[in-house]
C-alpha cells in the first residue's frame, strides 16, 4: 500500500506550476467571491428538510440567496453567465428539477445551467468550473452551488444500480465498487489509526460545532429557508452537545463487526442542505461596485487508490499548494471534509497540520456532508473562519479514489 501511495505523490509532484502571481496581489482579472452562503443542514430521514425535495431547496434557496445580494444583480439577474449546480444522488445529477428550480426562482432562460457530478466534491467542482469559465473570459459573472436531499435520494437497496460483469470481474475497477465504509476500514488498519483517537476526534468535531452554534457563528452564512408549511428552518440540526468519545466509544462497528473501527459516532451524516457562491471577474465586481469576501486562487483534483480513497486530500492539498507557491505552515485555515474520521486523521497527520487550523467550527461528523452541497457550504464557512488577508484551503477525499482541493484568500 505504502508503494501505491509514493507512485501517487511521484506522480503529483511531476505536476507544473501553473500560477506564477504573488497569491495577495490584487488584479484585474482576479476571480473574486461576491456572495457565499448556505442552508442549516438538516438531519437526514428525520430532519427538517425530509419532506421536500433537492428542487425545492434550490428553489428557496435561490430566492433568499438574490433577496440578499445589491441591486445591482438583484434587479439585474441576465449579467449572470452561468450557473453550476453540484449533485451527486439525483437522477442526471438533477439537470432538469435543478434547471426548473433557477427558472422558478426567476433567473432568465437565457442563463445556461450546468449540472455537476463528481461525488463529495461535486459542490467545489462547480465552484471551480465558474472560476475557469470566468478565468478564460467565457463569462464574467457566475453561480455556482450545491444541493442534496440524501432523504429523497439515497439509495438503501442496490446502491450501485447496474453494473457491467466485466467491471464487477475486473481487480481495478471493483475496487471503486467498494463501500465507503470498508475504505475508512482500510485505512484504519493500514496505517493503525484506532477507535479511541477516532472518537476524540470526532467529539471535538461536535465539541467545536456545539460552541460556534451557542456564539451564533454561523448566522452570517446560513440563510434561513421557509418550509411549504411556513416553518422557516436556520439551525443546524446535526450537531448534538455534550459529546464525548468516551458516549462514542459505546457505539457499534458499522462496517465490520467486532474488530471494526468506522461507527456513527465517528462517521459524516446524512444530510440534507444547499449552498452557493456567486463568482466574479475583479474588474467587473469593482465597475458594479459589488462586495468582495474573498478571492478564489487554484483548485486541484488528484487519483488516489479506490479501496483508500479518504487519502483523497493528503494529495490534493500538496498539489494545489505547489501550484501557488504555499506550504502547508501558509494556511491559515483548512476546511477537509470529515467523511469519516479515520481518513481525516490520516490526511491531517500525513501532511503535518496543525489540527487546530483544521474546522474550527466542526466539520461533517457533527454538521453533516450533503454531498453535493459540500464543497460549496465549505467555501460559505471558510470565509467567514478567515481574517481578512488570510489563506484557506477547502479539500474533501471523494469515492472511487480521488481528493480535490482548492485555495482561498479573505479580503
Amino acid at each position: 500500500m505504502s508503494a501505491r501511495l509514493s507512485n501517487v505523490r511521484d506522480h503529483i509532484a511531476g505536476g507544473s506550476n501553473a500560477y506564477h502571481t504573488n497569491i495577495h496581489e490584487k488584479r484585474p482579472d482576479d476571480i473574486v467571491i461576491v456572495s457565499a452562503h448556505r442552508s442549516a443542514i438538516a438531519k437526514g430521514f428525520k430532519g427538517s428538510f425530509k419532506d421536500v425535495n433537492s428542487d425545492y431547496l434550490l428553489l428557496e434557496f435561490l430566492k433568499e440567496f438574490f433577496d440578499q445580494l445589491p441591486p445591482q444583480i438583484q434587479n439585474h439577474k441576465e449579467i449572470i453567465g452561468e450557473v453550476a449546480c453540484g449533485n451527486v444522488l439525483n437522477k442526471g445529477a438533477g439537470a432538469t428539477e435543478h434547471r426548473g428550480a433557477m427558472l422558478a426562482a426567476g433567473l432568465p432562460y437565457q442563463i445556461p445551467f450546468l449540472a455537476v457530478n463528481r461525488q463529495c466534491s461535486s459542490g467545489l467542482t462547480a465552484v471551480n468550473d465558474i472560476a475557469n469559465k470566468i478565468r478564460v473570459g467565457q463569462i464574467d459573472i457566475g453561480l455556482a452551488c450545491g444541493v442534496e436531499s440524501m432523504t429523497k435520494n439515497y439509495p438503501l437497496k442496490d446502491p450501485l444500480g447496474l453494473i457491467s460483469d466485466e467491471l464487477k470481474n475486473n481487480k481495478a475497477a471493483k475496487k471503486c465498487m467498494l463501500p465507503m465504509g470498508i475504505t475508512n476500514e482500510n485505512i484504519s488498519s493500514n496505517f493503525t489509526i484506532s477507535r479511541q483517537i477516532q472518537d476524540e476526534y470526532a467529539a471535538n468535531s461536535y465539541n467545536k460545532a456545539e460552541r460556534a452554534i451557542e456564539q451564533g457563528l454561523f448566522k452570517e452564512e446560513i440563510l434561513p429557508l421557509r418550509l411549504p408549511n411556513g416553518e422557516v428552518i436556520s439551525t443546524d440540526e446535526g450537531p448534538r452537545k455534550g459529546v464525548t468519545s468516551q458516549n462514542l466509544s459505546k457505539l457499534k462497528p458499522v462496517f465490520i463487526k467486532d474488530k471494526g473501527t468506522t461507527t456513527a459516532g465517528n462517521s459524516s451524516q446524512l444530510s440534507d442542505g444547499v449552498a452557493g457562491v456567486l463568482l466574479a471577474r475583479r474588474s467587473v465586481a469593482e465597475k458594479l461596485n459589488l462586495p468582495i469576501l474573498g478571492r478564489y486562487v487554484a483548485f486541484q483534483s488528484v487519483g488516489v487508490p479506490p479501496e483508500i480513497m479518504g487519502v483523497g486530500p493528503a494529495f490534493a492539498i500538496p498539489r494545489v499548494l505547489k501550484d501557488v507557491g504555499l506550504t502547508v505552515d501558509d494556511i491559515d485555515i483548512f476546511e477537509i471534509n470529515e467523511a469519516f474520521a479515520a481518513q481525516a486523521l490520516y490526511c491531517v497527520h500525513t501532511l503535518g497540520i496543525d489540527i487546530e487550523k483544521v474546522n474550527p467550527r466542526g466539520g461533517a461528523i457533527a454538521l453533516g456532508h450533503p454531498l453535493g452541497c459540500t464543497g460549496a457550504r465549505q467555501v460559505a464557512t471558510i470565509l467567514r473562519e478567515l481574517q481578512p488577508g488570510q489563506v484557506g484551503v477547502v479539500s474533501m477525499c471523494i469515492g472511487t479514489g480521488m481528493g480535490a482541493a482548492a485555495v482561498f484568500v479573505k479580503e
